[in-house]
């Protein structure tokens, strides 16, 4: 029989994040999205179901900046279900900042810095001891192809996502025993409003975000013995 979680979902406004909470709203499991700004979630069935009470959708304030708001939004979720079985970082920032960077540089990299690394940590450390009394937590991030190789003259994007994989790897050591079972999703290009000005490459040949949130959900089904740590998916040929 198929579990159904209570899972916290950063980043489900648009994108990769909207279509792995709309996919798992559908599968049947309780959301609490964190969003910069809660009423900007678009029409549809996320924004129907928190409109009906919250037994299914709820919506919090969330910046991946401020890690007063991850504890805020845990404690929130936690009053709400009283429970998280769940972690799914999909918020993130994209900067083309590169080694040798201009004015404003510095404040760019650290806004990659606190968002795409330290959002999770913070949120993944808010929301640890209900992930070890669930018994059998998952958390899922969004990493990039971007965290397992670098390409061309970008730097700020690449130093922070290979942080965050280092960050998975640490999750993953701390919460095994626990039951807690952590998945790094790698993709490449993906068709969201981050890769629109993308040429090499049409919209319908890249990865959609309904791929991702296919292979998520299907993370959440797999018992703890066969959740893998590591996906990595590109719609290019890359070497290894």
């Amino acid at each position: 029989m198929e579990q159904t979680r209570t899972l916290l979902i950063s980043g489900a406004s648009r994108g990769i994040g909207r279509a792995i909470a709309e996919r798992a709203l559908a599968e049947g499991h309780r959301l609490s999205l964190g969003l910069r700004d809660p009423a900007a979630l678009p029409e549809g069935p996320l924004r129907q179901s928190a409109r009906q009470g919250g037994d299914r959708v709820v919506v919090h304030p969330y910046d991946a900046r401020d890690p007063a708001q991850a504890t805020a939004w845990v404690a929130a979720t936690l009053a709400h279900f009283c429970a998280i079985d769940g972690v799914i970082h999909c918020a993130g920032l994209f900067s083309r900042v590169g080694l040798l960077f201009g004015p404003g540089g510095e404040g760019e990299i650290e806004d990659q810095w606190r968002v795409n690394l330290m959002g999770p940590w913070w949120l993944t450390r808010a929301a640890w001891p209900a992930l070890v009394a669930s018994g059998d937590g998952r958390v899922i991030t969004l990493v990039s192809m971007s965290g397992q190789r670098v390409k061309g003259s970008l730097a700020a994007y690449p130093c922070s996502k290979f942080a965050l994989m280092a960050l998975c790897q640490s999750m993953r050591n701390e919460g095994w025993d626990a039951g807690i079972r952590v998945t790094a999703i790698c993709p490449g290009w993906v068709n969201t409003a981050m890769a629109s000005q993308v040429t090499a490459l049409p919209a319908d040949a890249m990865t959609q975000p309904e791929d991702l949130a296919a292979l998520t959900a299907q993370l959440l089904r797999l018992p703890a013995s066969a959740v893998p740590f590591e996906l990595k998916i590109n719609c290019v040929l890359e070497p290894c």
